[in-house]
């Protein structure tokens, strides 16, 4: 992608970066092949897309969203058995990070189910709006390893101790319904208002100079983004322990996608 125009859409294979109105750059995941799992081409194209819009100064905020029920269903099967064979590293491909080092701010429209790396890809956002419709988890013991993509840092911080962990060593589906009933400090809506209220935050942020935006994101963030490389090399080093286990390979092959 390589955006000349501030109002120019950009279609990748699956990702679509256009400007919602001014000011706005509104992001849509649209892998409908593998569901918003994470492909090459879904973390290729995505990464791209938030390069473009680091890059175009008439943008004051970002809206990330997803397709029909699904806003990122996570690694894909084969990407997890990369992890198992050691092929492969999350840190490889710096995805988790996007939202949180974009210079100006991005609210998450989780219109649709969020999947372990995908619910914590929501996660890192500035601000995120979920559904009461569609399920959310941080499922990597699942699995049987242990959560990487940054989750035992931004999960915390964004849900509560007593949430997050909860929701990272149950493995637990929750419907974005029972997580306003525990009281996240985010708008869970039906699903079909998710997007026009995501849209309405950016509208007051884009309100603002972008250089403010930018100055008190960096000021907001900067907590997390000098304690996120210690996090993840601690998840790292937990899943050099428990990633490899002959019960994590049968995991993977039995579970995945249920």
């Amino acid at each position: 992608m390589n955006l000349a125009i501030a109002n120019a859409t950009v279609q990748g294979a699956t990702v679509t970066l256009r400007e919602a109105e001014p000011g706005i750059a509104l992001v849509e995941m649209h892998e409908r092949e593998g569901r918003n799992t994470f492909t090459d081409a879904l973390i290729r194209d995505l990464t791209a897309a938030f390069a473009d819009i680091a890059r175009n100064e008439a943008w004051r905020a970002v809206v990330l969203t997803g397709y029909d029920s699904y806003f990122s269903s996570g690694g894909t099967q084969e990407g997890l058995r990369d992890l198992f064979e050691g092929r492969f590293k999350f840190t490889d491909k710096d995805l988790y990070s996007l939202a949180l080092n974009c210079p100006i701010p991005v609210v998450s429209a989780m219109q649709g189910h969020g999947i372990g790396g995908g619910f914590v890809l929501g996660m890192f956002a500035d601000a995120a709006v979920l559904s009461r419709e569609s399920i959310y988890t941080a499922n990597f013991m699942k699995y049987g390893f242990t959560p990487g993509m940054g989750s035992t840092l931004i999960l915390p911080h964004k849900l509560g101790p007593v949430l997050a962990h909860e929701m990272m060593l149950s493995a637990r589906v929750y419907r974005g319904e029972e997580l306003a009933r525990r009281g996240v400090p985010f708008p869970v809506l039906p699903r079909d208002q998710v997007l026009e209220h995501a849209l309405a935050l950016a509208r007051d942020f884009a309100e603002k100079p972008r250089f403010s935006l930018v100055t008190l994101k960096n000021h907001l963030v900067a907590g997390l983004r000098e304690a996120l490389p210690q996090a993840i090399e601690r998840e790292v080093e937990m899943h050099a322990q428990t990633f490899h286990r002959p019960e994590v390979r049968e995991r993977i092959e039995a579970l995945f996608g249920q």
